[in-house]
């Protein structure tokens, strides 16, 4: 991912204390579950001593009165560990579903507001493999694997406290094998956190493939490439199956290592203790609580080694979401000198503008434009492709800013006004208009979140749009479906009309905005817009000539530079690049129909 901070790139799990300020909102609940978890732990530590009443009192004495006390002591305290355990459990699952939902709508929150160019570099794919993939396996680590880290530790501590306190000579012998133990789960614990990371952005893959070969699954039949697709996919998968094998065998690795070493140790403290029995310095109850503290110990230790691994994972997750939460949006409100567009002209000046893209920073997309929109008018963009059109749409919108010039509003530069306020004036009805997975009130609405249903209504009726939304089969409560496709592309085109419609913007940025009507509903939709444009300032985009026959001004581009503007009649005398256009549209006519064709 680009933007990012390189000391994110730390080799331990430090990283994990950037969860903290999301865990601190439930410090509350956390708390309890320690209590409750410092009390589980106490209680079934507290088993030893029941378990040397059981050998000492209850075997060696043969005093049936004696054993029952001690498996009734044993019961009690079982029932109450039981209790304890719900309440941690609980508590610390709950705050894990809580923070790993608070996660998910931060990082969300944070992705929708920026810039533009963030997701040139970025895929999709990888976003959302972060945004779900990620959080849920932090949800599982905050209200699981966490809880049984801490949980292994104080029982660790309080174990070994026991230990001391039963023999000291034995306990001697078991700690000698801690560093025996350590030690791998340091050195295996370090690769199995690069691994993991490497597991997670090779899920994103699989899922990013796997989302671009689904969105485009017409061009895929149509071109019969559905073999080709499952063999890339299949690569993909393989790849991320072989990081995940890997980072498998590193776990499993150091979870036998452990239980090996661990066991031996207690087989050497079984040896000595029973050597000790035998010879009278030590009672069999004595030595039986001391396995059961010594066992405890070995679990405890295993269950870290194991969680460890999963504390790994976590912290590769983590990495990934922090990271975007750390990138900042390029496009930000002044913090001084602020101003609103809301009272100001609405006229458009490019000052001496150049701009590069960032993914594209040897080539100017826009060089030196000199060009403006007057209050009311019209103004059409032509030229050929990639002659800096859409260019100019996005820069004033201010998905980015230019390297070079200004661009005004009402003789303001826009760099001055809060980005959202800015495009609060606008509206853009693109050739290729955005749908989303909702009902036509949802899209249409999307203009003015606060309109009525008759104001959606009265737009989509300007729009010409509400014949064929009557007909839908829950008229406009109907779901489009996934980027509208349930309707054909001159309804989308209708819908996204009526948006702008609602909205009632000072400017409008027209992309051919009746570029995929049939000829009936784009002279009406013509007609809608003619009376929506009366008043406000319009910029279109021209694909076919003949649409701009009434602009006020066209400004002719090619290659980010301005090469001329004038109107249709004065553009064909004086624009080679203008006059070949209107040729390359109409070649089947004569310079003469051609010229009366421009009314």
């Amino acid at each position: 991912m680009q933007d990012t901070d390189p000391k994110q790139n730390r080799k331990n799990l430090g990283i994990l204390l950037e969860l903290l300020k999301f865990v601190r909102p439930y410090r509350n609940k956390v708390i309890a579950a320690l209590v409750a978890l410092i009390c589980t732990a106490a209680l079934t530590l507290s088993v030893g001593h029941g378990v040397r009443i059981l050998i000492d009192q209850g075997f060696a004495q043969q005093s049936s009165e004696q054993l029952s006390s001690a498996i009734q002591f044993i019961l009690l305290v079982v029932l109450c560990i039981s209790i304890g355990t719900f309440f941690r459990f609980y508590l610390v699952s709950s705050v894990g579903e809580r923070v790993s939902a608070d996660i998910r709508l931060a990082v969300f929150n944070h992705i929708v507001t920026l810039h533009p160019s963030y997701f040139e570099t970025n895929g999709s794919g990888e976003i959302m493999s972060r945004l779900t993939t990620d959080t849920t396996l932090l949800q599982s680590i905050i209200g699981s694997s966490f809880s049984m880290a801490m949980r292994s530790a104080l029982m660790c501590m309080g174990a070994v406290i026991m230990l001391f306190a039963t023999n000291i000579k034995l306990t001697l012998i078991v700690l000698a094998s801690v560093p025996f133990i350590l030690v791998p789960i340091l050195f295996y614990g370090r690769r199995v956190r690069a691994l993991s990371r490497q597991s997670q952005d090779s899920m994103a893959d699989v899922g990013s493939y796997a989302g671009e070969a689904i969105e485009h699954i017409k061009t895929v039949q149509s071109y019969s490439y559905e073999a080709q697709e499952k063999i890339s996919f299949s690569g993909e998968v393989e790849r991320a199956y072989e990081i995940g094998r890997k980072r498998v065998k590193q776990r499993a690795i150091l979870i036998s290592g452990v239980i090996v070493i661990v066991f031996s140790a207690i087989a050497g403290m079984l040896w000595v203790g029973g050597s000790d029995v035998i010879k009278g310095t030590m009672s069999a109850g004595d030595l039986g609580a001391f396995v059961f503290y010594a066992i405890m110990v070995a679990s405890s230790l295993a269950t870290i080694s194991e969680v460890l691994g999963e504390l790994q994972r976590a912290a590769g997750a983590t990495e990934r979401l922090i990271e975007i939460l750390k990138v900042e949006s390029h496009i930000i409100a002044p913090e001084v000198d602020m101003v609103s567009p809301h009272q100001l002209r609405p006229e458009i000046a490019f000052d001496k503008v150049t701009f590069h893209y960032p993914s594209r920073p040897g080539v100017a997309a826009v060089d030196e434009l000199q060009l403006k929109a007057e209050e009311g008018k019209v103004l059409a963009l032509v030229g050929p492709s990639g002659a800096g059109k859409t260019t100019l749409f996005e820069l004033l919108q201010r998905f980015y800013d230019p390297q070079q010039g200004a661009i005004t509003f009402g003789g303001t530069d826009i760099r001055r006004f809060d980005p959202q306020a800015l495009r609060r004036q606008m509206a853009l009805v693109p050739q290729q208009p955005a749908l989303f997975s909702n009902d036509v009130y949802h899209n249409i609405r999307y203009g003015n979140p606060d309109a009525t249903d008759e104001e959606v209504i009265a737009a989509a009726k300007k729009a010409h749009a509400h014949e064929f939304i009557s007909q839908l089969p829950e008229g406009y409560h109907s779901f489009l479906g996934e980027r509208g496709v349930r309707l054909s592309g001159g309804q989308r085109q209708r819908i996204a009309i009526a948006r702008a419609i609602l909205k009632d913007p000072k400017i409008l940025l027209l992309d051919e905005a009746t570029s995929a009507l049939d000829s009936e509903s784009e002279h009406h939709v013509q007609q809608a817009l003619e009376e929506l444009m009366t008043g406000r300032t319009t910029i279109i985009i021209a694909h076919r000539l003949s649409t701009i026959q009434h602009a006020d001004q066209i400004a002719v581009l090619d290659q980010g530079h301005l090469v001329d503007v004038g109107d249709h009649h004065s553009l064909l005398s004086s624009c080679e690049l203008y006059r070949r256009l209107v040729e390359l549209q109409f070649k089947h006519l004569s310079n003469q129909k051609i010229t009366s064709s421009f009314p």
